[in-house]
């Protein structure tokens, strides 16, 4: 989309956790598609330059950081004040999943890494958007969570636990955070980004028949029900999770 094509701007912002490729630059294409300014985060400085441009860097700003590192959380955040004046829109998108294989044999060192980043990241940034804008002028957080935090997940249980925990993270926020500010999360199942390219590569046709729509999930999938979440037409919807699957559950009923 280029500037001419560009929505007049909401007035709003969004800040957007590792965004620079995959579910997190859906998020921030959907948020820009409809007028919002938006920051994106992650750890890479050439990537989040690239999406910056093909995003519009006039209405994107990036900062780079680890998502843990509470540094990096004060960073982004004051730079988003400092460029916009205000963040209205907190989207926790920034995740790991650094180990594949039972829970018998996980290493607790890379479960307690899991979970500083997938879920005390998250906890972080919302502690810093609230005090920041949020706790005097209102918003809406999502998190993104996964159908592998609300259901059994063989083999990737250390990021099942971190997303279940985003999902209850997703509750107390929300009960705390009303009424000025709505929290929700949105849990996807498997995404065509080169985060969950393992679960796919090789066999994307026979992962696709499994689910009912017959296809994977796209980053726009999950942008667009971000959108909807942090829109007025979600205003009374806080404290849910938005399970988005291309209707894989449906084929969990009793055969």
């Amino acid at each position: 989309m280029t500037t001419s094509e560009l929505p007049p701007l909401s007035g709003r912002v969004a800040l957007v956790s590792g965004a620079s490729r995959g579910i997190g630059y859906g998020i921030a294409e959907a948020f820009v598609a409809r007028g919002d300014r938006v920051c994106i985060t992650g750890r890479g400085e050439d990537a989040l330059k690239e999406a910056v441009e093909a995003l519009g860097s006039d209405r994107v700003i990036h900062v780079a950081g680890k998502a843990h590192d509470e540094a990096h959380q004060a960073a982004a955040v004051d730079r988003t004040m400092e460029a916009f004046g205000r963040v209205d829109f907190l989207v926790n998108n920034a995740g790991t999943n650094p180990v594949f294989g039972p829970m018998a044999e996980l290493d607790l060192n890379v479960a307690r890494k899991v979970f500083e980043t997938n879920v005390v990241s998250a906890l972080g940034f919302a502690q810093r958007t609230w005090k920041a804008w949020q706790s005097e002028n209102g918003g809406a957080i999502v998190n993104i969570a996964s159908v592998a935090g609300v259901s059994a997940s063989p083999f990737i249980g250390a990021y099942g636990m971190s997303k279940a925990a985003m999902v209850n993270l997703t509750l107390q926020l929300a009960h705390e955070f009303a009424p000025k500010v709505r929290v929700n999360s949105i849990a996807p199942a498997v995404v065509k980004t080169k985060f969950a390219q393992a679960l796919y590569e090789g066999r994307e046709a026979e992962a696709a028949a499994a689910y009912p729509l017959g296809r994977l999930g796209v980053p726009e999938d999950i942008g667009g029900a971000a959108a909807f979440l942090t829109s007025h037409q979600a205003d009374w919807i806080t404290g849910q999770t938005l399970v988005v699957d291309g209707g894989i559950f449906l084929n969990a009923g009793v055969a």
